[in-house]
């Protein structure tokens, strides 16, 4: 290198040959049958192209200068370019290498394969072919024509639409609208440059002028450019208006001619990418909105997270081909905007689903190993791509996993040890017929982990009820003794070894405990307790017998179930048990476990009734807490704390030696599978008893979940009581094959029913409102049923039809499928009640169960009464929040969302409000509104107790008036069947706590096709 200048970019350009990109349109000779040579490819001319504008095909390649200063092909090929070596300028060489790259490695499949030394321009489907030919000039690399008699130019701009034009006859004509530099350019004379660009060509000119333009061309505009278009008959113009209007509205530009509906408002997508290596998963979550925008989800807050726009320069995201523009839709739609209202919709349908399918975390971007890659390949995805405006991609191999869901088969054995104090156990775990390796088991229960991957992609979860227990009875057994060959147990510790023979299969443990259940059985009478001294209540006698079956149990040192319908002082009679100990001279603490919503009743209830108890509140976890449990509990004789308080501090709650447990609500610990389930169990205390006028809420598992909190031992295992009880009483027999066999099955229902009760009898009570019907004001209960309206009946008959067709074919795998199912079920309810509730756009037609409600609130509040109005959807109470507005009238409002419950509930009592919005999750206990007389449910629910204990909130203890209870019911719908099939599942209850007829409580295939059935 002799100088400075030679470090340069562009030093002795002068003496490099010169380069031409030259472009050429060519054309297939027109097919002949009479010949069997193929046809000849030929460049095009204004006299053929006047005859033909089929088999087109642009091609390009370099050129270099001839003698005469054109441009000519000479000895110019691609691999020539590529290899000269100071011949050509190194920058010219690199930009000819990196086109034939793109033309070789992102090409769509084009009409026929361009032949020799040129490459099929037209079959390039790369967005960087057009940022690559316009630098082209910066080079000072000419675009020029091949042939004569053609011309070639890169436009400036270019538009394409998708226009959509009413026709005669009532069809539709779909055709390409495009426009180059401005001017309009017929479809039929342009032709798709994969989904980037186009080119155009002119008739009747000389040369052809030839245009090459950037534009991006979403599907279907690559088949729409170079036709006149496609015709939609009249016949499916509906259908075309439904069902592929709102797609192609999201995802291409559109031109809406006269006579055809404006497009839908452009909606976000939520997109899941997903990227497979190996065993390990990574995803990322992106609302993606037509225009190119990405936004990054925010799984705390969906919806309302930052406006990050993603796109453009920097941003690193790959934008999809079908993420178009909108913004130039000539019907107004814009695809630059966010929609948080639909983001929030969308995020809360999409988080729904994820959590029912796993209990993996949501995240906005993260990165799975193993097991918990397995769950979510397996259980969160299918959930979460049939979520709709969810959009589920894959990229890599994925690995072949599988869900083991079988109940795991549990074999323990002991053997003499070594050491002849002990014994050696022998755990053998069967899932799926699969045995799993013990050490693999043991080292995830003992390190809390939530599922186990084995070495060949099948995984299984750790929450079963069986395994929780195998765990805690594992790590019983080790804090005995540090293992060294295997888990092993003393002797003397049979009650441990009973434990683990009872998880294995049934088993005769804890059979002084089974004696004392016996002897209960045979008391001809409860001894009577009278009230307890300075107890400030009056007793009503059935309290009083209350009374003395708590005490009766908890002198024994058992537990029970206070089942008392709602309104009948359960609070009350387990304040006079816990005063009762206190004046026999008891002085260890007592634990009561409620909602949050329910700790102040047990303070103000002990203050007015018992004020001798003294009472410690716990409303915050040990972090934000002074004191210990242990030193709270010294000084008091009730500590009163919240389920979740419990849960996350269940290790200080099991210090103290309570002298009695009571879970209030005690629904809340209906799953054993749970960390509070788990944590009351773990309690060290005299006796627990559950509170709750719901033993049965969903099926006979959540009367065992409760007796094995409050009776241990009286049934072994879930698995042997589903065994012996659920499957005989829940699951009703179809098709009985003879009369006699149907009347076996009804007889081992009954026996199995009859050895139920009297298993539960000694440790369930129950009172109806019958017994304190003097002390009870009327109440009237009233169907309304609710035609909906022409439009309104019409859009929901419709969705019936297209539902009913995707849930029928879903039943004959209804444990897989229920969560599609529910949703379908769910959207039908949905719609019952007000078409805006499912879409915005159909808002217009209004809700006739909320003209039916208002013109009734009116008419409440012009005589100067209350109502409380219940619904299971927030929504559909914003709704009527919404029209009481307009009305005029004022009310109170409550939801899960609800910050100060206490002070809405307290208002709505001292105040003036008429009327009071309810959501039934949030209102279903630990409420007292008797301020009300009338009582309005906008929806029914399959579950009747969720209902009853609705209405429990007015017509209970300290009601002086009538209560009016009026169900609305939307004529025609879902709603009807939902209504019978509530009162038919109401008998299991009835089977079990009230002594009536068996029937199935869950919902099952049969139950469904009767709710979508004509």
């Amino acid at each position: 290198m002799s100088s400075w200048r030679d470090l340069l970019p562009g030093a002795e350009r002068a003496s490099f040959d010169a380069l031409a990109l030259g472009v050429e349109l060519r054309q297939r000779e027109a097919y002949d049958p009479a010949r069997w040579e193929a046809r000849a490819v030929v460049a095009v001319t204004p006299r053929l192209l006047a005859r033909r504008q089929d088999d087109l095909q642009l091609v390009a390649r370099p050129l270099v200068r001839g003698a005469r200063e054109t441009w000519i092909r000479a000895d110019a090929t691609w691999d020539a370019v590529r290899r000269s070596s100071g011949r050509f300028d190194p920058a010219h060489v690199r930009w000819f290498a990196e086109l034939h790259a793109l033309a070789q490695a992102l090409r769509t499949t084009g009409p026929f394969a361009a032949s020799g030394d040129t490459v099929a321009l037209d079959a390039v489907d790369s967005p960087l072919l057009w940022s690559h030919l316009a630098a082209a000039g910066e080079f000072g690399i000419p675009i020029v024509a091949m042939h004569p008699q053609q011309s070639v130019r890169l436009a400036g701009s270019a538009e394409a639409r998708v226009a959509i034009d009413a026709v005669g006859g009532g069809g539709l004509r779909l055709t390409a609208r495009v426009s180059v530099d401005g001017e309009s350019v017929p479809a039929a004379h342009a032709r798709a440059i994969g989904s980037s660009g186009l080119f155009a060509f002119a008739l009747e000119r000389d040369p052809v002028p030839i245009v090459l333009a950037p534009v991006a061309l979403p599907a279907p505009l690559p088949a729409l450019v170079g036709t006149d278009g496609v015709d939609i008959p009249r016949a499916e113009a509906e259908e075309f208006l439904t069902e592929a209007y709102p797609r192609l509205a999201r995802r291409a530009p559109l031109a809406v001619g006269a006579g055809v509906p404006a497009p839908p408002a452009a909606r976000p997508t939520l997109e899941v990418a997903v990227t497979y290596t190996d065993d390990e998963v990574s995803y990322r979550l992106d609302w993606v909105y037509p225009g190119s925008l990405r936004f990054a989800y925010d799984s705390e807050h969906p919806g309302t997270g930052p406006a990050r726009a993603a796109s453009g320069e920097g941003s690193g995201a790959t934008v999809a081909p079908e993420s178009v523009a909108l913004d130039a839709v000539d019907a107004g739609t814009s695809g630059s905007e966010r929609d948080p209202r639909a983001e929030a919709r969308i995020g809360e349908r999409f988080e729904t689903a994820w959590m029912t399918a796993s209990d993996l975390p949501i995240a906005a971007r993260a990165r799975l190993h193993d097991a918990d890659a397995a769950a979510f390949t397996t259980r969160v995805l299918p959930a979460v791509d049939v979520v709709d405006e969810v959009r589920v991609r894959t990229s890599g191999a994925v690995p072949a996993f599988r869900e083991l869901r079988g109940d795991p088969t549990l074999r323990v054995t002991a053997v003499e040890s070594v050491d002849r104090d002990w014994f050696d156990l022998g755990i053998v775990v069967t899932i799926d017929g699969r045995t799993i390796p013990f050490g693999t088991l043991f080292s995830a229960l003992s390190r809390g982990r939530t599922r186990i991957k084995l070495s060949d992609g099948a995984w299984f979860s750790l929450a079963h009820p069986s395994l929780q227990r195998l765990r805690d009875l594992l790590e019983e057994a080790a804090a005995l003794d540090e293992w060294e060959t295997g888990p092993r147990l003393p002797r003397t510790h049979l009650a441990l070894w009973s434990e683990f023979e009872d998880l294995a299969d049934q088993s005769e443990a804890a059979v002084e405990w089974r004696g004392l259940a016996r002897a209960l059985r045979e008391v001809d009478e409860v001894p009577a307790v009278p009230t307890p001294p300075g107890f400030l209540a009056a007793l009503r006698p059935y309290q009083r017998d209350g009374l003395s079956w708590l005490a009766l149990l908890h002198g024994h040192r058992l537990g029970g179930i206070l089942a008392d319908d709602m309104g009948l002082g359960k609070t009350l009679q387990l304040l006079a048990l816990i005063a009762h100990t206190r004046a026999l001279g008891d002085r260890r603490p007592w634990l009561v476990v409620a909602p949050t919503s329910v700790l102040p009743t047990w303070r103000d209830e002990a203050a007015r009734f018992a004020p001798g108890l003294r009472v410690r509140v716990i409303e915050a976890t040990a972090v934000r807490r002074e004191h210990t449990v242990a030193a709270l509990a010294g000084d008091a004789d009730v500590v009163v704390a919240s389920y979740g308080v419990v849960r996350a501090d269940a290790a200080e709650f099991a210090v103290p030696h309570w002298s009695g447990v009571v879970l209030d609500e005690a629904q809340f610990v209906k799953n054993p599978a749970t960390r509070i389930h788990r944590a009351i169990g773990a309690l060290s205390t005299d006796a627990v008893f559950a509170a709750t006028g719901t033993p049965i809420e969903n099926g006979l598992d959540d009367l065992w979940a409760l007796l094995a909190l409050t009776a241990p031992g009286l049934f072994p295992s879930i698995r042997q009581f589903r065994e012996d009880y659920t499957r005989a009483i829940e699951q009703l027999p179809t098709d009985q094959p003879t009369a006699l066999s149907a009347a076996a099955a009804s007889a081992h229902r009954e026996k199995t029913l009859d050895r139920l009760r009297r298993r539960v009898r000694p440790f369930l009570l129950r009172r109806t409102k019958d017994v304190v019907a003097a002390d009870l004001p009327p109440k009237q209960e009233q169907e309304i049923v609710v035609p909906l309206g022409p439009a309104h009946q019409q859009v929901y008959d419709r969705v019936l039809q297209r539902e009913r067709q995707k849930v029928l074919g879903l039943l004959d795998d209804l444990d897989r499928q229920r969560f599609i199912v529910f949703r379908s079920l769910t959207l039908l309810r949905m719609l019952a009640l007000a078409p805006g509730l499912v879409d915005e756009r159909d808002a217009h037609l209004g809700s006739a169960k909320l003209d039916v409600l208002l013109e009734r609130l009116v008419e409440v509040a012009a005589e100067g009464h209350r109502a409380l109005v219940f619904s299971q959807f927030t929504s559909f109470l914003d709704l009527a929040a919404e029209r009481l507005d307009a009305a005029g009238l004022s009310y109170a409002h409550l939801d899960g969302s609800t910050a100060r419950r206490g002070e809405v509930v307290e208002g709505f009592r001292e105040g003036d409000a008429p009327v009071f919005l309810i959501s039934l999750k949030a209102g279903g206990f630990g409420l007292t509104l008797v301020e009300a007389e009338y009582v309005f449910l906008l929806d029914p629910w399959w579950n009747p107790a969720a209902e009853n204990q609705a209405i429990d909130r007015a017509h209970r203890i300290g009601q002086t008036e009538s209560v009016f209870v009026y169900r609305l019911i939307a004529a025609g719908t879902v709603e009807e069947k939902v209504r019978a099939l509530q009162q038919r599942k109401a008998a299991l209850f009835d089977a079990v706590i009230d002594d009536g007829e068996a029937f199935a409580a869950s919902l099952d295939a049969d139950d469904i096709r009767g709710l979508l059935g004509p």
